[in-house]
């Protein structure tokens, strides 16, 4: 419980610290700043999810299952054999990135000119490749420390990584920027190198921690004759239990960065947005909008990390009752908090978008709908962590492979269609993300359902009057809004302005969900009162 809890409140501070630190950066580098970000960061994430993804799970499971066995030999060899093997990954990774990243540059902007250049975005690649060096090596220990049941190290190792690369993005571009006059490009290129120092630092935290309990690491309480485990075997296992995972984490990142590749290019040589428009929108969809999804992003993690072993606990027991209880109170309660949130965020784009990042000529409009990524992210994110826990890897795979082939062959057609119709051509883009991200968590589902008979009928009744209820939120609030409305208010105003919308919304949400004893159909009675016990509030009926 102490290490879950730890765990839990090392993913919340370093969400926190996340979303936080973008108010300043914003200040500092702007809307095409953030763009050429974006682009270092996709890229980066696809290879990253390639070196690391997975591995401190995996080598968590093989040198906890190796020293429970009493296996020490194995299990030291196998601490020594992943470093080997993940430091070769990561170099190789590291050379691809490098030596590509003018291809990779090309294709994101070609030679459009008057915003970020081909050799901008090939130098911010290649600064960045140098994180793939380090971050294997974190991974490694972090995997080698969890496996012993040393679970704060790892999250502080977690916080401090990213404490280090907030205070270095913040502190170097301003510095770099503003003080030392350098240029756009390097200012970006030091804060994408915030990502290598903060790995060095979780590294050298890590190997710390470990040299200190080494006596306990190595302790050795079981006398057993160890048998004979080959290094290939090792290493076989080790791939085998982090190959999932990879692939997940790989896919998830190229869905991502679908629009990365195609979205500047299109707008300027198909629409006729300029260099400078194109890439205001690109920051919002790969930065800016992002880092504010991620408070929905954030409240569902949260929510998948308390039910998530819950789930796991009845699938051992193959308790399939309870596996299909809790699978449909997952996305109920998932849905429960998420499309409020969506649709109020949606509403209050313009005074979040100034509290964030202040004026600016698309990022409101961008993001009122590009919020909506973060409810399917959610969905998405669900039922893929479904399918892993129960073990359907297959099937994960089929799901992300339709979901990115989804998004990468609508988003071209969708921004010329959306154009046609006279709407934001971007808001096709957005759509396409949106519906990959669908295809991927209907398919995921509709598979669940039918191996596991899962009956999603109740959920789907209680989620359409979540919506209605949702529905009659944002009526009231926007009735309200035409009585009080926004008009370009200071970021003071405009907080004060979102927390009474946020406040008033939440009120009119949870009332309607007494009212209609929708809350209880969600929660359950008795786990209802037990909070509002908690919380001295007494309800009639």
């Amino acid at each position: 419980m102490q290490g879950a809890f730890i765990a839990t409140f090392g993913i919340v501070l370093s969400k926190i610290l996340g979303i936080v630190y973008v108010i300043p950066f914003y200040a500092i580098i702007g809307e095409q700043g953030g763009a050429l970000y974006g682009y270092a960061y996709s890229i980066y994430a696809i290879f990253l999810g390639i070196s690391q993804a997975g591995i401190p799970l995996a080598i968590s499971k093989v040198i906890s299952e190796y020293n429970v066995l009493g296996y020490y030999d194995a299990k030291n060899r196998a601490f020594r054999l992943g470093k080997k093997t993940l430091g070769l990954l990561g170099v190789l990774c590291f050379i691809i990135m490098f030596i590509f990243a003018g291809n990779i540059a090309d294709i994101i902007i070609g030679d459009i000119t008057g915003g970020n250049t081909k050799e901008d975005v090939t130098f911010v690649i290649r600064v960045i490749s140098t994180a793939v060096l380090v971050v294997p090596f974190v991974s490694i220990y972090r995997g080698y420390l969890q496996g012993h049941k040393f679970i704060t190290p790892t999250s502080v190792s977690q916080v401090l990584e990213q404490l280090i690369r907030v205070i270095i993005i913040v502190v170097g571009s301003y510095l770099t920027l503003k003080v030392f006059n350098l240029s756009l490009k390097t200012t970006v290129g030091v804060a994408v190198f915030a990502a290598t120092i903060g790995a060095f630092v979780s590294y050298f935290y890590l190997a710390f921690k470990a040299n200190k309990n080494k006596k306990q690491l190595e302790q050795k309480t079981l006398k057993v004759k160890e048998p004979k485990i080959t290094d290939k075997e090792i290493i076989q296992k080790i791939l085998i239990y982090a190959f999932p995972f990879i692939m997940i984490d790989v896919f998830k990142s190229l869905i991502n960065s679908v629009d990365v590749f195609m979205l500047v290019k299109v707008l300027v040589n198909g629409i006729g947005y300029t260099t400078s428009q194109a890439e205001s929108i690109m920051s919002v969809v790969s930065t800016w909008g992002l880092k504010i999804n991620m408070i929905i992003i954030s409240v569902s993690t949260g929510l998948m990390v308390s039910l998530i072993p819950n789930l796991t606990a009845s699938f051992v027991k193959k308790d399939m009752d309870d596996v299909r209880k809790k699978i449909n109170q997952t996305l109920q309660w998932l849905l429960f908090f998420t499309l409020p949130m969506t649709l109020g965020l949606s509403l209050l784009a313009n005074p979040v978008w100034n509290i964030f990042y202040g004026a600016s000529e698309f990022g409101p409009s961008v993001y009122q709908y590009y919020v909506f990524v973060a409810l399917a992210t959610t969905l998405f994110t669900a039922s893929v962590t479904i399918l892993q826990l129960l073990k359907e890897y297959k099937h994960v795979f089929f799901g992300l492979v339709l979901g990115l082939v989804t998004n990468a062959c609508l988003n071209i057609p969708l921004v010329y269609g959306f154009h046609n119709m006279g709407l934001p051509a971007y808001y096709g883009s957005i759509t396409s993300t949106i519906l990959g991200y669908l295809a991927c968590s209907f398919v995921s589902l509709r598979y669940i359902g039918k191996k596991y008979k899962v009956n999603y009928e109740d959920t789907l009744k209680k989620v359409f009057n979540m919506i209605l209820i949702t529905l009659v939120m944002v009526i009231i609030l926007l009735l309200i809004k035409m009585i009080i409305p926004f008009n370009n208010m200071n970021r003071i105003f405009s907080i004060f302005y979102v927390v009474f919308y946020a406040i008033l919304g939440a009120l009119i949400y949870f009332g309607l969900m007494f009212k209609t004893r929708m809350i209880y159909d969600v929660f359950g009675r008795g786990n209802v009162e037990k909070i509002l016990a908690k919380l001295k509030i007494k309800r009639r009926g």
